[in-house]
């Protein structure tokens, strides 16, 4: 499985993760791709809590991501904490997951 980060992704992790954090959450993503909820109506885009430094997952913060099952590619598409904006509207998830699938990300 390869690991594919947007680029808001990759600029804003640091500020959420730190590099044995992170790699423990691909290494859990590995093994339990389909971890995450499915948020509704993003056409298969999931949402999984992660537990940052010094915290628990119900604190920790939320990953977006979408697991392109047919090219066994994992796209890192966004991070946050719980206390910053709690959703992001499915149908902006969807137009991503559609993107992906089409090779245009």
């Amino acid at each position: 499985m390869i690991f594919i980060e947007t680029s808001l992704f990759t600029k804003i992790l640091p500020s959420y993760l730190g590099e044995e954090d992170y790699r423990g959450l691909q290494n859990y993503l590995l093994q339990h791709p389909e971890s995450g909820n499915i948020v509704k109506g993003s056409g298969g885009v999931r949402k999984v809590r992660w537990a940052g430094e010094q915290q628990g997952k119900s604190g920790g913060v939320r990953v977006i991501y979408y697991w392109k099952k047919s090219e066994s590619e994992m796209w890192m598409l966004t991070i946050y904490s719980k206390s910053e904006k709690a959703t992001i509207p499915g149908h902006q998830l969807k137009k991503i997951a559609e993107a992906i699938n089409n090779d245009k990300p």
